[in-house]
């Protein structure tokens, strides 16, 4: 049987049954609804669409995938020169995975193991936010700040390596003014943390993080495995502020097959690029560089050039501010936009149960949690089929 994400199994509901999928259509065995949070944040393009199908089958027929240890192959040499050539300053250099939480993992070894090679063994310390989410591996866990990963704590206690803050100015700068001799790495969602609660905050945030970290030599660590490819309504937040180290998932394959890149700059590469072999990065997975999600990413970032996507959201998101202006209840805690992403926080936790289903019968699939209902739609969506979606969400609180 299938062991379902995020789920108590006992008494899990019948989850619904996706027979085919179309455009920002999901065909169940129950009817046709319009998914709202595009796949975990990643089906950017709808689903179906004709050009990445034929990039993936014209790959497909020179072969599948083969392994990056001691071979290269041509999609991943453009996937990479395409990627240093669309980010921002030099953050050039390119290590494939094969999902973000992986990705994640290896910005956070490139940043630790930057240190060990200049023999600044004392930095071991990783400075991270409040309502942080990087993914579901250890390491990754740890940097995050879900209530969900505390059995974690319960069984090794909190980590003396990882100092979480608020995003507020006065914070970061006491935290840098205590640790910023034992910081190897400051780690962020850009602008918006998502399965934090859909929290966004100020630009002004992160400037003061770049400066401290240049004033004190601690690598800046984006975790764009959502935000990047526009969903802030800029194509990276990096484009902004610019990062050491940046990491980039979901979006990055147009949401069709797993793959993620960290991207690092000249100053962090310099520093494992040596005659000894101990500074090399010691990390492979097998499929990273996998020519098919290679071949989707090329395909999906000229698609997203080629069709002006960050004028598609920002379209979404003045339609979003128009068609919730002056929405309130009084179980709403606050409504929240940025970009492509709109959150409505209630104030209880119940408030919300049910949504899915209400949402469901009404033509929309959505995914809430904790004290949150959100949507982060296809970018191809049309005017009316983002107006349901909203309409849906004003009307549960309307019943």
């Amino acid at each position: 049987m299938i062991w379902h994400p995020y789920q108590q199994m006992k008494n899990m509901k019948e989850p619904y049954k996706v027979e085919k999928a179309e455009g920002v259509y999901l065909y169940t065995d129950k009817g046709k609804v319009i998914d709202s949070v595009s796949s975990w944040w990643s089906n950017i393009h709808g689903y179906n669409n004709s050009e990445i199908n034929e990039a993936i089958e014209n790959q497909l027929k020179k072969f599948a995938h083969v392994m990056l240890g001691g071979l290269t192959h041509e999609a991943a040499e453009k996937l990479s020169n395409k990627l240093a050539d669309m980010l921002p300053g030099d953050l050039d250099y390119c290590f494939y995975s094969d999902s973000g939480s992986v990705a994640v993992e290896v910005a956070l070894k490139m940043a630790l193991q930057y240190f060990m090679n200049k023999d600044e063994t004392q930095r071991t310390m990783v400075l991270a936010l409040k309502n942080a989410y990087h993914g579901d591996t250890f390491k990754a866990m740890e940097v995050g700040d879900d209530e969900d990963y505390h059995f974690v704590l319960k069984a090794y206690g909190e980590s003396k390596n990882v100092v979480h803050i608020p995003t507020e100015i006065g914070e970061i700068e006491k935290a840098f003014e205590k640790y910023h001799s034992r910081l190897n790495s400051f780690i962020v969602e850009p602008l918006l943390q998502g399965a934090g609660g859909m929290r966004m905050y100020d630009i002004s945030f992160l400037k003061r993080a770049r400066e401290l970290c240049d004033k004190y030599g601690v690598l800046l660590i984006f975790d764009e495995v959502a935000t990047g490819f526009g969903r802030t309504g800029v194509r990276f937040v990096a484009d902004l502020v610019l990062p050491d180290i940046i990491v980039l998932g979901k979006a990055l394959t147009g949401g069709y097959i797993g793959h993620a890149v960290t991207v690092a700059n000249k100053k962090v590469y310099d520093a494992f690029y040596d005659d000894d072999p101990n500074h090399a990065l010691m990390h492979g997975p097998t499929f990273m560089g996998n020519a098919i999600a290679c071949s989707a990413a090329l395909k999906s970032i000229e698609i997203f050039e080629r069709e002006n996507y960050i004028g598609k959201i920002k379209k979404i998101e003045e339609i979003t501010r128009r068609e919730m202006e002056g929405f309130n209840d009084e179980r709403i805690k606050e409504i929240r936009i940025m970009g492509g992403c709109v959150c409505i926080e209630v104030v209880d936790q119940k408030n919300i149960e049910g949504y899915q289903d209400f949402a469901f019968k009404r033509g929309v699939f959505s995914r809430p949690f904790l004290k949150y209902i959100y949507a982060m739609v296809p970018y191809i969506i049309e005017e009316k089929e983002l107006i349901k979606v909203l309409d849906t969400m004003k009307l549960w609180f309307q019943q």
